[in-house]
């Protein structure tokens, strides 16, 4: 069996204003959570116990996901009450399931903002016949400037794990999914700030340890910003014109295009354009209103004919979102 830790504390800095009042775990992507999605990739790779590592906004989680059987999963949550880094949150988090087990039983650590589609079964058998003590999940991008690169050798053993640079050695980048050996979690110190990328992963390979590669090129989106988390809705929508969840009034005459994820208990009046937008749960778009590339906060409200493209809306407000 396989255990997961899913990491979803962070601040979501880059993702303000949308995070004022929603971790960026909790963000809908398609009408559900980034970290549903992610819950629901680690259940097809036959993991059914998941640590959410919580900190900011943490009792956002527990409301939404109980304890995990409407998914057929055991949650489990442990709360940073200080940041810890990547590290020490995977340490605190690992508290809760070194008990349960086995000696060679993989864990699987999950970014809360990476949405993927890779092979992850296939990631852990890797790690498992490589005996490696942490596998990677890496992605090939076209400019891996604004990423960490992680080059590796012929066998598909990592052999750096370099931090952002002008000019990458390789396009080879950390996409954020880490099966660990449970011996590897258990030496990190608990409750001290530890950095994964910056302290494990180089003292493991100035050790000479196994950190092994695995390459799956496969959906990949870093969810930082307001524009790439536009992006991942309209993906995970696909090629329909829109989405619209349950108990949603929509008017015939309104016009809804451009993947747009219309969420539940949502009123949208006479004569309303909707495109490549997310609208939360509970909002209200008034008669005549135009959106394009917006996002709409849970319960607000949209004042008759607002015209707004590229922005936040909530509490009566329209926040250029620069996208």
């Amino acid at each position: 069996m396989t255990v997961g830790i899913l990491l979803v504390g962070g601040f979501g800095t880059r993702l303000s204003p949308l995070t004022s009042k929603t971790p960026k775990p909790m963000l809908p992507v398609a009408n559900l959570p980034v970290t549903e999605h992610q819950l629901l990739v680690a259940k097809a790779a036959g993991i059914t116990k998941v640590v959410l590592a919580t900190a900011y906004l943490a009792e956002t989680f527990t409301p939404y996901f109980g304890d995990g059987s409407k998914w057929g999963m055991e949650l489990k949550y442990a709360l940073e009450t200080e940041p810890l880094g990547t590290g020490g949150a995977i340490r605190n988090a690992a508290e809760l399931i070194f008990d349960e087990i086995a000696e060679n039983e993989p864990i699987v650590v999950f970014n809360g903002d990476v949405l993927s589609r890779h092979n992850l079964a296939a990631q852990i058998k890797l790690h498992q016949s490589s005996s490696a003590c942490v596998t990677l999940h890496l992605v090939s991008v076209e400019d891996a400037r604004p990423y960490g690169c992680v080059p590796f050798d012929e066998t598909g053993r990592v052999t750096d794990f370099l931090e952002k640079m002008d000019n990458p050695i390789t396009n080879t980048i950390n996409a954020g999914c880490y099966v660990f050996s449970p011996q590897v979690v258990q030496e990190i110190e608990l409750g001290k700030v530890v950095s994964v990328e910056r302290e494990v992963f180089p003292e493991l390979l100035k050790a000479r340890k196994v950190v092994q590669a695995f390459v799956d090129n496969s959906y990949w989106l870093d969810m930082g910003t307001p524009k790439a988390l536009l992006k991942g809705s309209q993906d995970y929508v696909g090629s329909r014109d829109f989405i619209v969840g349950e108990n949603s009034n929509i008017s015939e005459s309104a016009k809804i295009s451009g993947a747009s994820a219309i969420g539940n208990n949502v009123t949208i009046g006479a004569n309303v354009e909707i495109i490549s937008s997310i609208v939360r749960d509970g909002a209200i778009i008034s008669e005549g209103s135009k959106l394009e590339s917006v996002f709409v906060e849970s319960n607000a409200t949209v004042a008759r004919q607002t015209h707004a493209k590229g922005a936040y809306l909530a509490g009566g407000e329209i926040i250029d979102l620069k996208l």
